[in-house]
């Protein structure tokens, strides 16, 4: 039977981002550094070793430029030392159209993007 990768297996493109960010664990701030993100989550590279619970949510900020921001409740999918990718739980209207916004803008396809709104839509149904 072939092997599936990875990256085979992704619903939403995934985007390079090197945007500034902060994650956020019981009113303690922690920068770290968005390595891509998708309307599903992110990967970022903290600065220090956070221990963190896999049920737990937390509050990721994302600064985008001195006046968009996106604030996102993350929890824990995986890690690999300092690399935490996280799953998006919750997201307010305004930070969702910056995200679309962001998305589109660096995918440069809108069907590609139509195709990521749509596997958004069926998995929030699940």
């Amino acid at each position: 039977m072939p092997s599936i990768r990875r990256s085979e297996k992704r619903h939403f493109h995934r985007i390079a981002h090197d945007a500034p960010a902060t994650l956020f664990h019981k009113d303690e701030g922690f920068p770290c550094k968005i390595a891509d993100l998708s309307l599903k989550g992110c990967l970022v590279e903290l600065d220090t070793d956070l221990p963190m619970d896999a049920g737990e949510i937390y509050e990721l900020r994302i600064d985008l430029n001195g006046t968009v921001r996106i604030l996102m409740g993350v929890s824990l999918a995986h890690r690999s030392g300092k690399k935490i990718g996280l799953v998006c739980r919750e997201i307010d209207l305004d930070s969702i159209a910056a995200l679309k916004r962001l998305v589109e803008l660096n995918l440069g396809d809108e069907e590609l993007l139509e195709r990521d709104l749509q596997a958004l839509a069926s998995s929030s149904n699940d």
